[in-house]
């Protein structure tokens, strides 16, 4: 809504804006004054306009009260379509009011401030054309993704972020103290999809995720927004397709949605529109054997850091499926591969360009004696998941699922250096504020 008589700014842009009168809101990107003409870049929702308001057309008192708006003030104008190519695309807005609302304070963030400054002042940085770009491309993303999943016929859910039970296990689980009992945030909502998925069939979640990790890399957040899908009568095969199809869509219609934020970020949209399926898979083992080849001290057994996983898609183009870990590697509920007992049934999906895993898959346990052994090596108590082992017990199908970190879905669309940059108020082992 624009509100009784103000248009936006996209409508000075219109083909038939030119010679019009227009009333606008927003607030000051940038000003100056020479000569007795005021120069503003003026910003709301839908986009930035040149402002000229000439003093004789002002007033002397109106065109000092507009020009000692600050940076981040707010103000109305009321002016007229006119054609200037010295201007941002061609057009500005020629004043014949302008109406301060809220001249502000000089505004505290400027370039060449350090990081800690920025992240300090987080509630302000955000208001940075980068930033706006960013969020708008995330919004455009969750969009798509729910479309997608909507025409699958994948049902959303709301699964709880509280829970009694460590869905993974080890510390990086967030332990609080709930009424005397021992509690947790989420890990990962896909125990309670696990249930729903039952009576629906398929079923996602997009809901914060934490983990108490006291990792500092640009790819890690302490909470993050996870997109996690659970479909019955599904293996790992059809469940990678399923993966494929959802990326490649969703990538797309960002691509074509937010052309200029993706431009203004450095990714061309004509990147994204070139991802196709299927994408290369690549064993485990066969990962390890590369890795060696190339110097890096692995062993069948060894995890897949940054460093590894960039080392295997640094040249790519492409995401790359990475498939069948180590038992030891992966959390108790993924499924014992056939063909090798060390192994489960499972894939990360690694993003193009070395940026990491960006999508965890695997076929879901649904034996419980397997359940119980695995939860008894990692030292935990099985009798805290008998209502999991239930779920076996009564109707017990086949199932898959999977979990996307949005935020690292982004860094790699965004070419963002680090993941803290895709979320407005980022998490980390040392910020918890603002």
């Amino acid at each position: 809504m624009t509100g009784p008589g103000v248009d936006p700014v996209v409508r000075v842009f219109a083909a038939d804006a030119l010679g019009t009168t227009v009333r606008l809101r927003g607030w000051v990107l940038r000003s100056r004054s020479s000569g007795g003409i005021l120069f503003l870049v003026l910003r709301d929702r839908t986009g930035s306009v040149q402002v000229t308001g000439r003093r004789d057309a002002l007033g002397a008192e109106g065109f000092a009260t507009a020009e000692h708006v600050q940076i981040e003030g707010a103000v109305t104008v009321e002016g007229t379509v006119a054609e200037d190519r010295r201007a941002p695309e061609g057009r500005e807005v020629r004043a014949s009011a302008i109406t301060v609302v809220d001249a502000g304070e000089p505004f505290p963030i400027w370039t060449d401030q350090t990081e800690e400054f920025r992240l300090d002042q987080r509630h302000l940085v955000i208001r940075s054309q980068e930033h706006v770009a960013t969020f708008r491309v995330k919004a455009e993303y969750l969009r798509a993704c729910r479309e997608f999943l909507d025409r699958e016929e994948v049902l959303e859910m709301t699964p709880p972020v509280l829970s009694g039970n460590a869905a993974e296990g080890g510390a990086e689980a967030f332990e609080i103290d709930y009424f005397g009992r021992p509690g947790y945030l989420s890990q990962t909502a896909q125990l309670y999809l696990e249930a729903l998925l039952f009576p629906h069939e398929r079923v996602y979640a997009l809901t914060p995720s934490f983990r108490a990790e006291k990792s500092r890399t640009p790819r890690h957040l302490t909470e993050y927004l996870h997109l996690e899908v659970e479909l019955a009568w599904c293996d790992l095969s059809e469940l990678l397709e399923f993966i494929e199809r959802m990326v490649v869509a969703t990538v797309h219609a960002v691509a074509e949605r937010r052309p200029k934020e993706l431009e203004l970020l450095g990714r061309p949209p004509a990147e994204l529109l070139a991802l196709e399926a299927p994408f290369p898979r690549l064993e485990y083992a066969k990962a390890i054997e590369q890795l060696a080849a190339q110097g890096f001290p692995v062993h069948f057994g060894s995890d897949l850091g940054a460093a590894e996983e960039r080392a295997l898609t640094i040249e790519s183009r492409s995401p790359l499926f990475v498939l069948h870990y180590p038992r030891e590697l992966k959390a108790f509920y993924m499924t014992q591969s056939r063909t090798d007992p060390r192994t489960v049934e499972a894939a990360d999906l690694l993003a193009p360009e070395g940026y990491g895993e960006m999508v965890g898959a695997s076929s879901r346990e649904t034996d419980i004696a397997r359940l119980q052994e695995r939860l008894g090596s990692m030292g935990v108590d099985p009798a805290a998941y008998e209502w999991y082992f239930d779920l076996r017990r009564h109707g017990n199908v086949p199932h898959a699922g999977f979990g996307l970190g949005i935020e690292r879905v982004l860094r790699w669309m965004l070419r963002r250096e680090h993941i803290r940059e895709t979320t407005p108020f980022p998490r980390t082992p040392s910020r918890h504020t603002p």
